[in-house]
């Protein structure tokens, strides 16, 4: 009969730990937003910039030039099969480049360019290795870079570095 008592007082013990072990819990480390515009990376080496941080090549001799596109999803005929998502060119957006830069412990983040999207939603940077603070480019000197901005009231980061080539 005490085993009976036992087996019983195990078997509650354990549903009871399964309920509370399916209760949903915030995440304490990182308050994540879903993106409100898909930002392509032009020329990156994943062929279309969908890494966490896409590369592009550039020739040390010659002046980078970066393009991103900016697309909102829109997401209405998700269960159409004949409909799906689509993508729709955000023009006239404001967007802000940002170089990042580890100095110490601390990361110094320095405005590069103030840009704006165009009727197809791209905006391009033009510069020197020099204006992106490499005085002296050479293979493999690299940049790393985040796009910013804002959309619809939220706003939205794409990491993305450029690397110098011959």
């Amino acid at each position: 009969m005490n085993s009976y008592k036992s087996l019983i007082l195990s078997g509650l013990l354990v549903v009871g730990n399964l309920l509370t072990g399916c209760e949903k819990k915030e995440d304490p480390f990182v308050d994540r937003v879903v993106a409100p515009v898909l930002v392509l990376v032009d020329g990156a080496s994943d062929g279309g910039g969908q890494t966490a941080e896409p590369v592009v090549t550039q020739k040390i001799t010659a002046p980078v030039v970066m393009t991103v596109k900016i697309l909102e999803l829109d997401k209405s005929g998700i269960l159409n099969n004949k409909v799906g998502i689509d993508s729709i060119p955000v023009a006239a957006l404001a967007v802000k480049l940002v170089k990042r830069e580890v100095k110490g412990t601390a990361t110094v983040m320095t405005t590069i360019a103030d840009l704006k999207t165009d009727a197809t939603g791209k905006a391009t940077l033009t510069k020197t290795w020099a204006e992106l603070g490499i005085t002296t480019p050479a293979v493999g000197s690299s940049v790393s870079l985040t796009w910013t901005g804002e959309y619809k009231g939220q706003t939205f980061s794409r990491l993305s570095r450029v690397q110098g080539v011959n």
